[in-house]
C-alpha cells in the first residue's frame, strides 16, 4: 500500500515527507511503547503511534523505518520534525484513534507485523 493511500484511508495530513507518497508500506504495527516497536517493525512498516518525543524518530531511524503516523490528533514536535526531515521519515497526523486506524488499515488490506526471532533462537 501507497503512503498516500495510507493519507486517504485514514483522513491523515501529512506534515513532513509529502515527496514520499508513493513510497510502499506491507505491514503496520500500532504502539505507544518504542520497545514494542523495536521488537517487531521492519523497513517497510508503518509505524502508528500516539507518543510525540524525539525517541520516536530515533527508533524510525535504527530500523530504517520511512513512515509515522501520530494518532488521536497528536501533532510532532518541532525536534521531531526536524529529525524526521532530516533522515526521511515521512510524519501523516490523523485524528483518529489508534485502534480505528489499525482497523481501517487492515480492512483495506494492511497486514500487522509477526514478533522478530531473536538470535538465540528464542521468541
Amino acid at each position: 500500500m501507497k503512503l498516500g493511500d495510507v493519507a486517504k484511508i485514514l483522513d491523515a495530513c501529512v506534515i513532513c515527507g509529502k515527496d514520499m507518497l508513493d513510497f510502499e508500506v506491507d505491514s503496520a504495527f500500532g504502539a505507544d511503547l518504542m520497545s514494542d516497536v523495536l521488537a517487531f517493525v521492519k523497513p517497510t512498516t508503518l509505524v502508528l503511534t500516539g507518543m510525540m518525543n524525539p525517541h520516536v524518530i530515533r527508533t524510525a531511524e535504527m530500523l530504517d523505518v520511512h513512515c509515522i503516523v501520530c494518532v488521536r490528533g497528536k501533532q510532532p514536535t518541532q525536534e521531531m520534525l526536524d529529525e524526521a526531515d532530516k533522515i526521511g521519515v515521512a510524519l501523516l497526523s490523523t485524528e483518529k484513534t489508534l485502534y480505528t486506524c489499525c482497523g481501517l488499515l487492515y480492512a483495506a488490506g494492511l497486514r500487522g507485523c509477526e514478533r522478530k526471532e531473536v538470535h538465540d533462537g528464542s521468541v
